[in-house]
């Protein structure tokens, strides 16, 4: 596709598919802040992260060793690629993708529940270790969660019609043999 056509789609384009796709390249925007407001505390540019009541305490589980436990690495940096990844694969391909391009929309849906899973898991993580959350990082589990359910129609039109051209490519294999 030409960069003004993909341009064009991606701003001006109207479709419920292109609609639910903006709407989870910003909730990836949404958990990438949340990852950047983590990363601040955990490299010392913030001294706290403010809570709302319940079950929270951001200071306590972001200092944690839960927190420090990967490729020797604060986890805020990774959940701002994390989420980066995902509104860069919401935002490719243009209007009709899961057609033209099913590949992408799939792609997509993959790393979608691939993040929920590990959300959850973190999550459970997180309360393990900590007996505590934090909201930033469930706000991005949220949004990971809602992303899921909005890209499900997209990935099943992508899923037919990439049955639907295998179906057609036996049909004509059967007709030449």
């Amino acid at each position: 596709m030409e960069p003004t056509q993909l341009s064009q789609e991606l701003r001006q384009g109207k479709s419920p598919d292109m609609t639910r796709r903006r709407w989870i390249i910003g909730l990836s925007m949404l958990g990438g802040s949340m990852g950047q407001l983590v990363s601040l505390y955990q490299t010392g540019i913030v001294d706290h992260l403010p809570d709302p009541p319940g079950p929270f305490d951001a200071d306590r589980v972001d200092a944690s060793n839960y927190a420090y436990s990967r490729f020797n690495s604060p986890d805020g940096p990774i959940m701002v690629v994390n989420y980066a990844l995902t509104a860069w694969l919401a935002s490719a391909g243009g209007i009709d993708r899961a057609r033209r391009n099913p590949l992408l929309p799939i792609a997509m849906g993959v790393k979608l529940l691939i993040d929920g899973v590990t959300s959850a898991e973190l999550a459970r993580e997180e309360w393990s270790e900590n007996k505590a959350f934090c909201e930033y990082c469930q706000v991005a589990t949220l949004c990971s969660f809602a992303s899921i359910v909005l890209a499900v129609p997209e990935v099943m039109t992508a899923v037919r019609t990439l049955l639907g051209r295998r179906d057609k490519n036996s049909a004509a294999e059967g007709n030449t043999q």
